[in-house]
């Protein structure tokens, strides 16, 4: 099984659709191309930000291979996880292509499973899957905490388990998972405001939904890092705080859309459930990039 590279800034892509509700490929395309042009060192498209629960299995494979024909070779770390193990299987099955270096599988949602079960789940999808798995830890869209123990339980375990892409929002949790980790298993801040905090603890790097807007700086700011610049780092990070914190006002990827719309990328449109940012937020964030 080869492990692929994931450090430094991740994009959790988000999807474009054209007013009439249906996927912009093109205006996806040209965003993949301003990922890869800005600098970042991996992509990951079918994950919360791109509305997966909204997208048909066509759609699905035709932006994987989108993604896959503009990445200029960087790794792709492809969302496919779901609240069962069946249907989690089928979606690999499904997307399943040269394309993908690994699969990110979210804590299973709405079932809340116990510590126990989600260490069982996690377990049988990495005996049957055939690329490695990258964890994806955020308890404020799947009602379940999966704590320190359990994560590091899996790192040491189960092989084929590489990372985890930990959004919890608690960088005392991060660290523990940090510092308890085998030396290869890969911790990735799922949350931008605490990616600083959490590389200087020993994290690899951010999957980012600020990037979509800005990411030649995020990127900067996580390079900085990664080569030992912590004050040029911290002051990147100081100047894209407010974009950071806009970028979670209303449900991700809201906002980040209303930002892409007025930056002339894609429109604001969104798929039910999700509606278009308020006013309110297009205000802020008219604001924030001005500056």
């Amino acid at each position: 099984m080869k492990i692929p590279e994931l450090k430094g800034c991740g994009t959790a892509l988000v999807t474009p659709f054209a007013h009439d509700g249906e996927v912009d490929y093109e205006a996806f395309a040209s965003l993949v191309d301003r990922q890869v042009k800005g600098g970042v060192d991996f992509l990951v498209p079918l994950g919360t930000t791109a509305e997966t629960p909204a997208l048909d299995h066509i759609e699905m494979v035709s932006l994987l291979e989108i993604t896959h024909d503009h990445a200029g070779g960087r790794p792709l770390l492809v969302g496919c996880g779901s609240n069962s193990v069946g249907s989690t299987l089928a979606r690999m099955e499904m997307l399943d292509c040269a394309a993908v270096d690994a699969w990110l599988v979210v804590v299973p949602f709405y079932n809340k499973p116990t510590q126990e079960g989600m260490f069982q789940y996690f377990k049988t999808i990495a005996e049957l899957s055939k690329k490695p798995i990258v964890l994806y830890n955020v308890p404020g869209r799947t009602g379940a905490n999966m704590l320190p123990e359990t994560c590091l339980r899996l790192a040491r375990e189960v092989p084929g388990i590489i990372g985890v892409k930990e959004a919890s929002g608690k960088l005392e949790q991060a660290r523990e998972i940090i510092d308890g980790a085998p030396a290869d298993f890969m911790v990735l801040s799922g949350d931008d405001d605490l990616t600083i905090d959490m590389m200087k603890c020993g994290g690899r790097g951010v999957i980012s939904v600020a990037s979509n807007i800005a990411p030649d700086k995020v990127s900067a700011m996580v390079h900085a890092m990664l080569e030992g610049r912590t004050d040029e780092a911290e002051r990147l990070n100081d100047a894209l705080a407010p974009l950071f914190k806009a970028c979670f006002v209303e449900s991700n990827p809201i906002p980040a859309k209303a930002a892409l719309a007025q930056l002339g990328l894609c429109t604001d449109c969104m798929r039910l459930p999700l509606v278009p940012a308020s006013d309110s937020t297009r205000a802020l964030l008219k604001e924030i990039l001005n500056k």
